[in-house]
């Protein structure tokens, strides 16, 4: 393997590029002193690293402007790196910000996968076995160069996270550490067949916006980014991207409009038409179920603002992990939408400290778990996740009469009886009115008297039933204060001819669902149908109600990035329907609390 143009560039260093720190840096607490600070920053520009005969990958390398020999940070992806240290609010701006790693004493690595810009060799299909395997040796030749001490760690958030327990299980002798950020480890139940749908409506949006012919000959010279730096991550981003984050939905919504590359067509032509099961999907399978195999010290970082998307990831990794209890961390943030993902860089720096360098900054004390509260605006810590301190909490559905009406939620086993809601196809052309005599979603909600904490994994069952051979079933859980102010926790989602749980993918925080083998429902003949919400830990006080909304579409119940949440519509239900919940012992919903509770009569 080897480096062209190892030699900064005058033009590239003419102007320094400023570093961006922008969301959430830190979980509830301040480290203690840097193991390094003050060092500056300079490009490296077009490295290009030998991976295969005639065939380099194009890494942008960021040292401390400082000689010296340092750790290496590697963010990997399928990505152009050409916009990553601008600050640009681009959809594949997550690798941090290089100055910020510079400065503290750690060089910063950007890396194109083979066929993304001016890397060579032809891309495939994504987070394959080959690109792990370059990944690797991403990492070899970095901890091999004369500005590196040796050591590597990775950094980074979605792709750039998912790509870092594949490679941690290949355990390249230089990798001493990684901090993934909203990341997924099965990439099939994940991101391909959500709740056993496809995802025209991501994949559209994502495709657009990152693999257009545009995104793969863009190159932008240096000295641009860094320019552009210094508006992108100066105090005027205070004025302008709240201005940005009004219109985000409409421009991603844009996005769809553009034309990706033919492979990139084709990959979503196969991913919506033919990969309806793990066999079939174009997508490889992702880590999950072989995450014992990781050894290394890691961050996981969980955002709840994700509905569905990077749900779940999180929880397996830090479940099943090989590495040491007392070297893995789970930090569950709040639920917020930033753009470019600068968000966790000092959290990350003060871990790589704490690993690399045995810094006292505190990192050894802190909890294995730390997590956001929702309503309390502060965090809070458990030794594991779901917290040994938590307890289960089921809460029955149960009819308040009409179909329209706000159903109730008790913790007493109800009385039997059912409530109906329209199944309707997005787009379907409806009579005028069609809405004041079929109610596509049902509403439950629960009175707070006395002021509870729910955390841990958040289960729905229904004994449900159709008058179609399949339909789909969204579940969204809010809060409404005091004053009718409406905030969204958590979602989850299933199709219910696939209802199967498959107990080997499962986790503690999720139920997996099989969707291999669709078992069509019997007309009005109830099933029992059990998923899975994202968790959001919460605060509850006397005067809220806890609320359960139930549809099937996602439209209906949907969050967007406006608002800080990052949720994307599916193409479901496939068909008109009447659907129907039973109440009983089947139909409940099942958290976590560390509050006292009324204990049911």
């Amino acid at each position: 393997m080897r480096a062209g143009n190892v030699k900064p560039g005058f033009w590239d260093n003419l102007i320094p590029p400023k570093g961006g720190l922008f969301g959430e840096q830190l979980a509830g607490w301040t480290p203690g002193p840097a193991a390094r600070s003050g060092l500056g920053c300079r490009i490296l520009a077009d490295q290009m690293i030998e991976v295969a005969p005639s065939i380099a990958l194009a890494a942008d390398v960021y040292v401390p402007k400082a000689p010296g020999r340092y750790p290496a940070v590697v963010a990997f992806a399928a990505y152009s790196k050409e916009l990553q240290a601008a600050g640009a609010p681009t959809g594949n701006n997550e690798t941090g910000s290089p100055p910020v790693f510079t400065d503290r004493g750690y060089a910063h690595i950007l890396v194109a996968r083979r066929g993304m810009g001016r890397s060579t060799g032809a891309d495939g299909v994504y987070l394959n076995d080959t690109d792990v395997e370059d990944h690797a040796k991403v990492i070899r030749w970095a901890a091999a160069q004369p500005w590196c001490d040796g050591q590597v760690v990775l950094f980074g958030t979605s792709y750039y996270g998912m790509t870092q327990p594949q490679v941690a299980r290949l355990r390249p002798a230089a990798l001493k550490a990684f901090f993934a950020i909203e990341m997924c480890t099965d990439f099939f139940r994940h991101i391909a067949m959500f709740g056993g749908a496809p995802q025209p409506d991501f994949f559209a949006t994502w495709m657009g916006s990152n693999f257009t012919p545009f995104q793969l000959k863009l190159h932008v010279p240096p000295l641009l980014r860094a320019m552009a730096s210094h508006i992108t991550n100066s105090p005027l981003k205070r004025l302008w991207w709240p201005q940005l984050k009004k219109r985000m939905a409409r421009i991603m919504k844009g996005f769809q409009g553009e034309t990706p590359t033919a492979a990139t067509r084709e990959l979503f032509a196969a991913l919506m038409l033919d990969g309806k099961t793990r066999a079939s999907s174009a997508l490889p399978g992702g880590p999950s179920g072989a995450l014992g195999e990781i050894d290394v010290p890691f961050v996981v970082v969980q955002n709840p603002g994700y509905l569905n998307l990077h749900q779940f990831g999180a929880y397996d990794l830090f479940e099943n992990a090989g590495t040491p209890a007392d070297r893995k961390w789970l930090i569950i943030g709040s639920p917020a939408y930033e753009l470019p993902a600068y968000h966790w860089q000092l959290e990350a720096l003060a871990f790589f400290d704490h690993v690399l360098y045995g810094a006292d900054n505190g990192y050894a004390s802190q909890a294995r778990v730390r997590y956001w509260r929702q309503g309390a605006g502060t965090y809070a810590s458990a030794a594991d996740w779901p917290p040994p301190q938590s307890a289960p909490l089921r809460i029955y559905l149960t009819s308040n009469g009409a179909d329209p009406d706000t159903h109730r939620l008790t913790p007493d086993l109800p009385a039997d009886g059912l409530n109906r809601w329209a199944a309707v196809p997005p787009g379907a052309t409806l009579a005028a009115g069609f809405d004041a005599v079929a109610n596509q979603s049902l509403a439950f909600e629960l009175p707070i008297e006395e002021e509870m904490e729910l955390t841990g994994p958040v289960t729905v069952s229904l004994a449900f039933s159709s008058n179609e051979i399949d339909s789909h079933v969204v579940a969204r859980t809010g809060v409404v204060s005091a004053d009718g102010r409406y905030t969204i926790l958590s979602m989850g989602m299933i199709r219910p001819a696939c209802r199967r749980i498959d107990e080997a993918r499962s986790t503690a925080t999720e139920i997996a669902i099989d969707v291999d083998t669709p078992e069509p429902l019997v007309r009005d003949v109830p099933v029992t149908l059990l998923f899975s919400l994202t968790p959001q830990p919460v605060v509850l006080r006397p005067g809220e109600r806890f609320r359960l909304d139930i549809a099937s579409r996602t439209d209906l119940l949907r969050s967007d990035v406006s608002r800080g949440y990052a949720q994307f519509d599916m193409q479901v239900p496939p068909y008109f329907s009447r659907n129907t919940i039973h109440y009983g012992k089947d139909s409940f919903i099942e958290m976590r609390r560390l509050a006292r509770w009324p204990t049911a009569a």
